[in-house]
C-alpha cells in the first residue's frame, strides 16, 4: 500500500482520495479544477459589479419585508464573517442556528456576541436530542465517511423552512472557493438525500425520525425548482482572506478562535480530528489547506508543516472521546467495534443518487427546458438546479 502512495506536487491532496488523478507535471485534478473555478472570480471590477447587483436585487425584492436575507450562524469564522458582511452592505438578515446538542461554549459566546453587537435577529432550531443522538449512532454504525450528514441535512432543511416562513428569497452562505474549494467526492455525499439518511438509520435503529427536520425528494425539487430561493456564496465576490477576516471579527465582534475548521462543534472536532483519520484515512485538513495553497493564502511548505502534527493530540483525544461516548451512550467496547468494522460507502444503503448527483442534474435540466418550451411548467423552472455534494 505504501508503495502506491502519491501526493500532488502543487497542493496537498494525495491518494487518500481514491479518485484522485495525477497529471504528467505532478499536479492533480483537484488543484487544476480549483484554479479554473477561481479564475471565474479573478476580475475585481466584475466581482464588484456582481456584488452590487446582488445587493440591489436583495433590497428590491424585500422592500416590504422585515428581513431581506437568511444566513446560517454557527459561531465559526465563515458564518460570523457573513453576518458582519451583511451589515456592512446595509442588509437586514435573519440568522438561523441549528442546535444539534454539540455546541461548544466558545461557539455559543461567539454567536451571542456577534448577533448582539450587529443587532441581528435569531431563530434557533433545537433538534430533539434523543432522536438526533440515535441518528448519529446509526451513521457511526453504518461505517460511512459522511457521518455528519445528519447535521448538514437538518441545517439545509431549517434554512429553507425559515426562508419560506418569512417569504425570504435570498440565502447567503459562507462557502467559497478561496478557502474551501477542494473537497473530494469520495469523502462525502449529498446532504439532501433524505432516503439515504432514513435508509442508514432504519438499518440500525427503530427510533422514529418524525421530529427530525428534513426535506423529502419532492420538497427538494419544490424548493430548487418552484419556490427557488437564491442560495448565494457571496464571499466568492470578495477578496476573502481568512486570516484578515479573523482579525476583523476579533476587533469588531469579540470573536474568539476555536482552533480548527468547524471545531465550533464538539462532535465535529472529534469526528474530523480522530474518527475520519483513524478509521477512514481521511484528514480533511488536506482539502482545506490545499484550497488555501491554490488561492495563494499560504505556501505548500506551510501546509506540509501543519500536517506534520496530528489533528488532535493524545490528551485531546482522551478527553473528547470520554465526553462524546458518554453523551452518545456508547460503551468503549461498542465504539472500538465500530472503529474496526469494514468500511462502507453511501451506495451500500438506499439512496436517491440518480436524482441528486450533479451528473443526473444535467439530464433533469434538459427535461425542464423541454417542458418550459411547451408551457408545461413556468419559465425559470430549474434555472438554479444545482445539487452538489456539500463542503463540510
Amino acid at each position: 500500500m505504501m508503495n502506491n502512495y502519491k501526493i500532488c506536487n502543487k497542493c496537498l491532496m494525495d491518494t487518500s482520495d481514491p479518485e484522485i488523478i495525477f497529471f504528467e507535471d505532478g499536479s492533480c485534478n483537484h488543484c487544476n479544477s480549483h484554479l479554473n473555478e477561481c479564475l471565474k472570480f479573478d476580475d475585481k471590477e466584475k466581482n464588484k459589479k456582481t456584488l452590487d447587483s446582488i445587493v440591489n436585487s436583495i433590497r428590491e425584492t424585500s422592500k416590504r419585508s422585515k428581513y431581506d436575507c437568511v444566513i446560517g450562524i454557527s459561531g465559526g469564522v465563515d458564518s460570523t464573517y457573513i453576518a458582519y458582511l451583511t451589515k456592512t452592505l446595509g442588509l437586514n438578515p435573519l440568522a438561523v442556528h441549528v442546535d444539534n446538542g454539540w455546541n461548544s461554549e466558545l461557539a455559543v459566546d461567539n454567536i451571542q456576541n456577534t448577533l448582539s453587537i450587529l443587532k441581528i435577529d435569531l431563530e434557533t432550531v433545537v433538534l430533539n436530542w434523543s432522536t438526533f443522538r440515535e441518528l448519529q449512532k446509526s451513521f457511526l454504525k453504518a461505517s460511512v465517511s459522511d457521518g455528519e450528514l445528519p447535521t448538514d441535512h437538518a441545517i439545509r432543511s431549517s434554512l429553507w423552512s425559515v426562508a419560506n416562513k418569512y417569504g425570504i428569497k435570498y440565502l447567503l452562505n459562507g462557502r467559497n472557493y478561496a478557502t474551501e474549494g477542494i473537497m473530494p467526492r469520495s469523502w462525502t455525499y449529498s446532504a439532501l438525500d433524505w432516503k439515504y439518511i432514513k435508509g442508514v438509520h432504519y438499518r440500525f435503529s427503530k427510533k422514529s425520525l418524525k421530529d427530525y427536520p428534513h426535506v423529502s425528494l419532492y420538497e427538494v425539487f419544490k424548493n430548487l425548482l418552484v419556490i427557488r430561493p437564491k442560495n448565494i456564496s457571496i464571499l466568492n465576490y470578495l477578496k476573502f482572506d481568512k486570516v484578515n477576516a479573523k482579525k476583523i471579527l476579533k476587533e469588531k465582534l469579540k470573536w474568539r478562535d476555536y482552533g480548527g475548521k468547524h471545531y465550533e462543534s464538539v462532535y465535529t472536532k472529534f469526528y474530523q480530528g480522530y474518527i475520519l483519520p483513524k478509521k477512514f484515512g481521511i484528514d480533511k485538513r488536506r482539502a482545506h489547506l490545499s484550497s488555501m495553497i491554490c488561492s495563494k493564502h499560504m505556501s505548500r511548505t506551510e501546509g506540509l508543516e501543519i500536517l506534520k502534527k496530528p489533528p488532535l493530540n493524545e490528551d485531546e483525544i482522551k478527553v473528547e472521546k470520554k465526553f462524546i461516548l458518554k453523551k452518545l451512550q456508547i460503551s468503549d467496547f461498542e465504539f472500538n467495534k465500530i472503529m474496526m468494522d469494514d468500511l462502507k460507502c453511501w451506495s451500500s444503503y438506499p439512496n436517491n443518487s440518480k436524482y441528486l448527483l450533479l451528473e443526473r442534474n444535467k439530464k433533469l435540466l434538459r427535461v425542464a427546458k423541454y417542458m418550459k418550451k411547451r408551457g408545461i411548467i413556468p419559465r425559470g423552472f430549474g434555472d438554479n438546479l444545482l445539487v452538489t455534494k456539500e463542503n463540510n
